[in-house]
């Protein structure tokens, strides 16, 4: 008898081990305090879901993630499931991520996770864009009305001449440490610059980087540097979340933000309080495309999104844990306590109350316009990231780094 309950209760430890699994998931943002509790309810709905199952969350600094994250797969030791960005960032890595089409039904931004094949290789959980934040007391300061920010390139020069000659702060907040700030500028230029049928030719690298259009906008990025907006060291600023901070203390009167998750309408409101945040979308010169209104448009796309590592020994198991992170339940979290833009518009986002969300949310639909950064090839982005700096620093001409980077898209798109 006693020989028979110890072979019961070997078997069924030995059931529990074998039961036992753990699913790994990269992030950069599973150690933001603003995530936690996101990240939580997704864990906790799957781990009730699936006894035996531990999800491991592991952030990766954001900086070094596409690199760490590409040489964890090259040598097979991926993780189980991994956070990516829309756009060429997703889609460069759709032969290592499984096909989530059938997972993907009714959600917002799909386009942007969407692989050449037609797969949607990651489920996006939020919609993000860039828009200009501004201080209206430092508007007011420089004799601006703050009802009426700018919306032309003409009055954007005008506007951040008056902040200048007020001399207290730069026009903007700039971090271009890792590049970032141009990605920006080079979206938010774009976005009224390009028509669609160029950003479409953009993205498949058959629009020059030395085509006048785009060597247009690097060239503001020199003036810009040039007319005096940036504080001095931008090359030396991280925009995440150093240029934010500079903006949350009110230390410049503008900064190009993002629309979900973070550097955003809440984090500025909490911190500059509501009534002194507004919002418009950045002018380009040459612009050539318009909103329904007739001002500017704003780059919007597919946000972040959970994809599944289909080399994994998990990935049917992963690929039920990535559902759970774009559902409802635990994106509602997600959305009232970051403030993102979900991607299921199955979520309630009734409880987001901003005045500056409220100026924003009408443009999703009458000035949406491609994110020209995420559309190009991530060797693309790393040598904006670099010529953007040499740049500001006048170390070379606009001709010799749109030459540069022509070298790199043709290479990127197989020429």
């Amino acid at each position: 008898m006693k020989l028979k309950m110890l072979l019961a209760a070997t078997a069924m430890v030995l059931a529990n081990a074998a039961a036992a699994q753990e699913l790994t998931v990269w992030d950069w943002k599973s150690g933001d305090p603003a995530a936690a509790t996101y990240i939580e309810a997704a864990k906790k709905e799957f781990e009730a879901a699936h006894p035996g199952v531990t999800v491991n969350f592991v952030m990766q600094p954001h900086d070094q993630y596409y690199t760490l994250l590409g040489t964890a797969l090259s040598a097979g030791s991926g993780p189980d499931v991994f956070l990516v960005h829309g756009g060429a960032q997703a889609k460069s890595r759709a032969d290592a991520l499984a096909d989530l089409t059938a997972q993907s039904a009714g959600l917002a931004g799909l386009a942007d996770f969407t692989a050449d094949s037609g797969a949607v290789v990651a489920l996006p959980i939020t919609i993000q864009g860039f828009t200009v934040y501004y201080n209206k007391a430092r508007y007011t300061e420089a004799g601006l009305d703050p009802a009426n920010p700018p919306k032309t390139w003409d009055e954007l020069k005008a506007a951040c001449e008056a902040i200048k000659a007020k001399g207290a702060v730069p026009c903007f907040a700039m971090g271009n440490k890792e590049g970032f700030g141009a990605e920006f500028f080079l979206s938010s230029l774009a976005a009224s610059m390009l028509t669609p049928e160029e950003q479409a030719a953009f993205a498949k690298g058959e629009l020059k980087w030395s085509s006048p259009k785009m060597k247009a906008i690097l060239q503001a990025w020199v003036d810009t540097q040039a007319w005096g907006w940036y504080e001095e060291g931008a090359n030396s600023m991280p925009k995440f979340m150093d240029e934010y901070e500079m903006f949350m203390r009110g230390d410049a009167a503008n900064t190009i933000g993002l629309l979900s998750d973070v550097a955003h309408w809440k984090q500025f409101d909490d911190m500059l309080g509501a009534e002194n945040v507004g919002a418009f979308r950045h002018p380009a010169p040459e612009a050539v495309v318009s909103g329904t209104d007739g001002g500017p448009m704003m780059p919007l796309a597919g946000g972040i999104g959970y994809g599944v590592n289909k080399a994994g020994a998990n990935a049917a198991l992963a690929t039920e844990l990535v559902q759970v992170l774009a559902a409802p339940g635990p994106i509602a979290v997600f959305a009232a306590d970051a403030g993102i833009l979900p991607a299921n518009p199955a979520v309630d986002t009734s409880g987001l109350n901003s005045p500056t969300l409220a100026t924003i949310l009408p443009w999703t639909a009458s000035a949406a316009a491609p994110m020209a950064h995420a559309n190009s090839s991530p060797e693309e982005l790393e040598e904006l990231h670099r010529q953007s700096q040499l740049l500001l620093n006048g170390e070379v001409t606009v001709d010799d780094a749109a030459a540069r980077l022509d070298e790199v898209q043709a290479k990127a798109h197989g020429g």
